[in-house]
């Protein structure tokens, strides 16, 4: 299978690009938006296997990550949901697929793929949202109950250091992957892609810690109060929602998407948290080929 890569010219900047397959199969592509706000495509690499079914699937890094332009020194008003949502806009256009292409966003990535399909662009065919909340709000005060469940005074250490300003501290850190363990992915040691998308963050925090803060749970950044409720009944795509059992973003994170988008479908993995499409890798690629198949064509 073809695999090419390349740089669309966004402005001033350089998205980076890979595409697995064939653009001109006649099925729409499918882009895959990754999460973070901060984070890289690799961790959500293992979508290429869809192209197996005839699609050609699109990875990028968003700018200030990975393979595309950095530029850390550019503060809380340069990063904000327009400017991801702009790119997206502008890599499609560069990539000539304008008529027709399906959109799957992962964690911030779906929170991205929502306010883009609520805009109703040209030429989406369908829409995954994998794993994302609808709201800040209620993703915040989930994790918190979630992270108090967990045992050995780990909500503890965490509120500790919070409070104290310290979530830097190895203390910290070490709670923090307690945390990764039980409701971000569950295979342990965590697969090498994903490990490297976390390195890539630590490397070079800038969006994360602009956007969302020092972890999952820990959200001080811009996006602490978004939300797209009272918004979705707008998307008239398709959707597919992606979550796992035991996923950070819960079934109350999702309900809004369940409640108001016109024409969507659920799937809870059951031996996942949020990242299924490494954890129940199989099923969950099966999953969402055969809803752009039904759906997309």
């Amino acid at each position: 299978m073809s695999v090419t890569e390349g740089f669309a010219p966004y402005g001033e900047y350089q998205t980076w690009y890979r595409i697995t397959g064939d653009l001109k199969s006649g099925k729409p592509p499918l882009i895959v938006v990754h999460g973070g706000p901060g984070c890289t495509h690799d961790y959500v690499d293992s979508y290429k296997d869809v192209a197996e079914s005839g699609r050609a699937v699109i990875h990028y890094d968003q700018v200030g990550n990975g393979k595309s332009t950095h530029l850390p020194e550019k503060g809380a008003d340069f990063w904000t949901v327009d400017f991801f949502k702009a790119e997206l806009h502008n890599l499609i256009d560069h990539l000539g697929i304008r008529d027709a292409y399906c959109v799957l966003g992962q964690s911030w990535g779906g929170m991205l793929g929502s306010e883009f399909a609520i805009d109703r662009p040209d030429g989406l065919k369908a829409l995954v949202i994998a794993n994302s909340p609808a709201a800040m709000e209620t993703w915040i005060s989930e994790a918190n109950r979630l992270r108090k469940a967990l045992p050995g005074g780990v909500h503890e250490t965490l509120l500790k250091h919070e409070q104290a300003g310290t979530t830097d501290s190895a203390e910290y850190k070490a709670a923090t992957d307690v945390f990764n363990q039980n409701h971000v992915c569950r295979i342990v040691p965590m697969p090498p892609e994903v490990k490297h998308t976390f390195d890539q963050i630590d490397a070079d925090p800038t969006v994360y810690h602009t956007m969302n803060g020092p972890n999952e749970f820990h959200v001080v950044g811009t996006m602490k109060d978004w939300s797209v409720v009272g918004k979705l009944h707008a998307i008239t795509a398709p959707t597919y929602l992606v979550s796992g059992r035991h996923d950070e973003a819960t079934q109350a994170c999702v309900t809004p998407f369940l409640n108001e988008i016109p024409d969507v479908r659920w799937t809870v993995f059951g031996n996942s948290s949020h990242m299924p499409h490494v954890e129940e890798r199989a099923a969950c690629m099966a999953a969402v080929v055969a809803f752009l198949d039904e759906k997309a064509g």
